[in-house]
């Protein structure tokens, strides 16, 4: 199942099915910060995305973003396709803004389209402006065409930079032909992508788009850092806001090494699996990135040959 599609279906309340976990329990105290690309932003080098806090009560999201602030986070990432998140995050993120970066996207491709989405992502955020505005989950050859086309929505984007309204201009992308093409149309000031281990080992899914995004130095984000493979058919889904299987709870050494591997891919931040147990778990690493040795890639290496079904690319 792809990401867009687990989205739309996932209707199952996480706060009412379970308890969260003490969020951020034992964390370290400060996350570090890297600068994102040419903007000269510096940003946590782990994201709270949206997914984390969807479906939640009100009282849960607000004690997880008032935690996540305190612990030195400053890059939230949300979309309209992540459930109520915007309806959650907004009144607990209000008082924060204005010492925090805010990412958002629209998966709209026309301009009318992506213009009463940023207008409504704006009123639920309670923000007068973005400082980071996506195209979403460009994925195929037609979604960049219809983006770029006359009426589309980056005519949207454009406006909205110039009016105040966006500060910087990404996309977020799930596969390589969408995101070299998106490049070659616009020097955009971010990229949103998968820099998985697996998927780079085993189908060379991402080195162009990352070596292209250097170029220009944009600023790279980074998704499923800590995703394991794909799931196989009829297979029991154990994670309700993962489309994926993530790294398993108890394998600590993968986790560490795959998760170290990203960022040491020239990656500023990285949004990690929505589940809140994950998310812990990544802010552990984050805070504390090993180097990357050659014994470190040669492990890697091993591990990515062994999986049979890496999240990219899809066959």
């Amino acid at each position: 199942m792809k990401r867009r599609d687990f989205l739309k279906t996932t209707v199952v309340s996480t706060a009412t099915a379970s308890i969260l976990p003490d969020f951020l329990a034992g964390a370290p105290s400060d996350m570090p910060k890297r600068q994102l690309g040419r903007t000269g932003e510096k940003l946590s080098m782990l994201g709270f995305g949206g997914v984390l806090v969807m479906n939640e009560e009100q009282k849960i999201v607000d004690n997880m973003v008032s935690k996540a602030v305190d612990h030195g986070i400053n890059y939230f990432d949300v979309a309209p396709s992540y459930g109520n998140a915007e309806d959650v995050l907004g009144p607990a993120f209000e008082s924060y803004r204005a010492k925090c970066f805010l990412a958002c996207k629209t998966t709209e491709r026309s301009a009318g389209g992506a213009q009463k989405e940023l207008e409504q992502s704006l009123k639920k955020l309670r923000t007068d402006h973005f400082d980071l505005y996506q195209l979403h989950a460009i994925t195929t050859a037609e979604d960049v065409e219809k983006a770029f086309a006359p009426d589309g929505a980056m005519e949207t984007f454009v406006k909205a930079q110039k009016d105040g309204l966006v500060r910087y201009i990404g996309f977020s992308a799930h596969s390589e032909l969408a995101a070299l093409m998106a490049m070659e149309r616009y020097n955009f000031d971010t990229i949103l992508f998968p820099v998985n281990f697996a998927a780079w080992y085993q189908g060379q899914f991402g080195p162009r788009v990352l070596t292209k995004a250097k170029e220009t130095n944009k600023g790279i984000l980074a998704l499923k850092g800590l995703a394991h493979r794909r799931y196989s058919e009829g297979e029991k889904k154990i994670y309700p806001k993962a489309w994926y299987v993530p790294i398993a709870e108890e394998d600590e050494k993968l986790a560490q090494k795959a998760f170290s591997w990203t960022y040491a891919q020239g990656v500023t931040a990285a949004i990690p699996p929505g589940q809140p147990l994950f998310w812990d778990r990544a802010f552990r690493i984050a805070a504390s990135a090993m180097e990357v040795t050659d014994e470190d890639i040669n492990y890697l290496q091993q591990v990515a040959r062994s999986i049979s079904a890496p999240i990219f690319p899809e066959t």
